[in-house]
């Protein structure tokens, strides 16, 4: 715990510089174009890249070693950061060149979440998944509140160099905080031997892994479910406060600042808590917590009181869920994997929210905001629940799309796959280990293969991975077969 005390802080010191400089950089473009678009197309182009790179990245993280990767995305963004200064010091940055830097950090993101995943798998003992999770929950939330309001306080006095010299000392921070801990590497496992081949089929064996568990696929499905619904109303969330306060930015304001403090309490909670023994009853139990109490709260609320409760839990049961259902893919997912199968867990996760967005806006403005003004066809219906009006047909959305999060996640305890999730997949520390004569021929192999990998690309090197890759396939069939001698 110690080592990863120390990763900890040196990832949230890193966040915390991130979110100053995009603070600072979204101030920069607004008030050079005035276009919404510009920066909506800076979120584009940084998690296009994302997505596209998601099942490689997963297969690469797993090939490599974890803090190796860490490292280098953080010195990805760190350098990505000196360019940047550097044209604007010079007087030639442009909002282009924020697009390119977008996608590269984007692309080089891909790698930081799965290798760090992974990386509390072989650091801590299982009982400390959840809790070491909710520490990055508090680090992400925490970010949220202090980066505008340190970046919106410095910006008159350092402006935007200082900023960007900021983010750069927090990349050192992060990276000299790596250099300092170890990070044990996973023994091999079946479930490794099984997924070794090209770098096309270590890509896609997330896919296969998830499609051969129905358990955990199950489990995701209860999550995307609940992520997609949550998604549209929160994209619509300023509308909403807007239009029922004839456009007080304050209260917007206000609301945002409670929802971020709501995450980080919860942060901080899970961190001492730990979470429940059974932790799927935190990813259910959280998701109708959150729905009920955030989303629906939100749609039946008409004023700052009840929307800062509703802000603040609905944020708050987040890292409950978010922890909950990490430490149940990291008990039960072999370490040596963790990056392939993770990369294509958040691919999946990711790829509902531009939908969700792309729904969310007609559907407000097209259909619900209509209906709910004075003589829409729905407000002899619901007008005694969420009122008549401007905003009114937006609070629908948020009462319907929470009711129905919140019934997704009652139906997870429906289904016995998922509710009994953590029984019917043993954790991967109790799964059949190599015997020893077939592990210390797999490592040797294991590190032929990372030489060949690094190596030059000659016709030699390829028809050495080619053989590596079948010895390793029948090894893994080997260690499949139970051995007699082993039964003694």
């Amino acid at each position: 715990m110690p080592a990863f005390v120390i990763v900890w802080i040196g990832q949230a010191v890193s966040l915390l510089g991130t979110n100053m400089t995009i603070f600072g950089l979204t101030i920069w473009v607004y008030k050079g174009t005035g276009s919404a678009t510009a920066l909506a197309l800076v979120e584009f182009f940084y998690l296009t890249p994302m997505l596209i790179l998601s099942p490689t990245a997963g297969a690469i993280v797993d090939r490599f070693n974890r803090k190796f990767m860490m490292m280098v995305s953080d010195l990805t963004a760190g350098l990505t950061t000196i360019v940047l200064l550097g044209l604007y010091l010079s007087g030639s940055l442009q909002v282009w060149h924020l697009y390119v830097g977008a996608a590269i950090e984007g692309a080089f993101q891909t790698f930081q979440w799965p290798a760090y995943s992974a990386a509390i798998t072989t650091m801590l003992p299982k009982q400390h998944y959840s809790r070491a999770d909710g520490m990055m929950s508090l680090a992400e939330s925490g970010s949220g509140i202090f980066a505008p309001l340190l970046a919106g306080a410095l910006l008159g006095v350092v402006g935007l160099v200082g900023i960007l010299l900021i983010d750069i000392i927090t990349f050192v921070i992060a990276i000299g905080a790596l250099l300092l801990i170890h990070v044990p590497q996973p023994r091999a496992t079946q479930e490794g031997l099984a997924g070794q081949g090209s770098l096309w089929q270590e890509s896609v064996f997330g896919f296969r892994y998830i499609l051969q568990r129905p358990s955990l696929l199950g489990l995701q499905v209860v999550f995307l479910i609940g992520n997609f619904l949550t998604s549209i109303p929160y994209a619509i969330m300023a509308p909403l406060i807007l239009a029922r306060t004839a456009g007080s930015e304050l209260i917007y304001g206000s609301v945002n600042s409670i929802g971020a403090i709501g995450g980080v309490v919860g942060g901080v909670v899970m961190s001492l808590w730990g979470g429940p023994k059974r932790r799927v009853h935190g990813v259910l139990g959280g998701w109708l917590a959150s729905s009920l109490l955030g989303v629906t709260l939100l749609g039946l609320g008409r004023s700052l009181p009840v929307w800062a409760v509703a802000s603040f839990l609905g944020s708050f049961f987040n890292p409950l869920i978010n922890s909950s259902n990490q430490s149940i893919w990291q008990s039960k997912v072999a370490p040596d994997v963790q990056g392939r199968v993770f990369s294509i867990r958040r691919l999946i996760a990711w790829l509902v929210n531009p939908l969700a967005v792309l729904i969310a806006g007609p559907l407000a403005d097209l259909v619900m905001e209509p209906a709910m003004r004075q003589g829409g066809v729905l407000t002899g219906v619901f007008g005694w629940l969420v009122g008549i009006g401007p905003g009114a047909g937006i609070s629908l959305i948020f009462v319907f799309t929470g009711s129905l999060a919140a019934i997704a996640s009652l139906s997870g305890y429906l289904v016995r796959i998922v509710r009994q999730v953590e029984d019917i997949l043993p954790d991967h520390d109790v799964l059949p280990a190599c015997q020893a004569e077939r592990r210390v021929r797999l490592e040797e192999l294991m590190k032929e293969r990372q030489r060949l990998i690094a190596g030059e690309q000659v016709p030699e090197r390829e028809r050495g991975l080619k053989h590596i890759s079948h010895e390793l396939r029948e090894l893994g069939r080997e260690t499949l077969t139970p051995d007699p001698a082993d039964s003694n």
